[in-house]
């Protein structure tokens, strides 16, 4: 009949899986359904597909950002994680780093190490577009060691 929420339904294929023993160094971009069951050590992000799907198994980790519009975690991630539409976390999920949402699923067990912060649908796709520059800020750090004299 007719859906009164005319939205696609987000994306339940796996078109790319990243295998248990796969560790990955570097940035990835994909469109569609991406499961991970390695390691990957960089940003995970979306090109322009708002249905796409990140799926991060209890094998799984991911040092890194994930800006994605549609999340399920089950493994970690260590880093900031943004998701426009949709996030589910479950039993084994642990995030270390903030995470932006829209509509958010939690299962007992799951962990959040990390501020939670909730943004409207109209806000949150800005967060998937941020660029960040990296500045280099080791003249502004001073290394100081205490020494005590008894």
């Amino acid at each position: 009949m007719f859906r009164k929420n005319k939205a696609k339904p987000k994306a339940n294929r796996i078109d790319t899986l990243i295998g248990e023993q796969t560790q990955l160094k570097g940035d990835i971009s994909f469109n569609g359904g991406l499961r991970i069951d390695g390691t990957i050590v960089g940003n995970v992000g979306t090109g322009n597909d708002e249905h796409s799907l990140l799926t991060l198994s209890n094998k799984g980790t991911i040092e890194g950002d994930v800006k994605v519009p549609n999340l399920v975690i089950d493994g970690t991630i260590i880093g900031n994680v943004f998701a426009s539409e949709h996030i589910e976390l479950a039993a084994n999920a642990k995030i270390s780093g903030n995470v932006y949402y829209n509509l958010l699923e939690m299962t007992m067990g799951a962990e959040v190490n990390g501020q939670m912060i909730h943004v409207r649908q109209q806000e949150a796709g800005n967060y998937l577009d941020l660029q960040h520059e990296e500045e280099d800020n080791t003249d502004n750090f001073q290394l100081e060691q205490k020494v005590t004299v008894e």
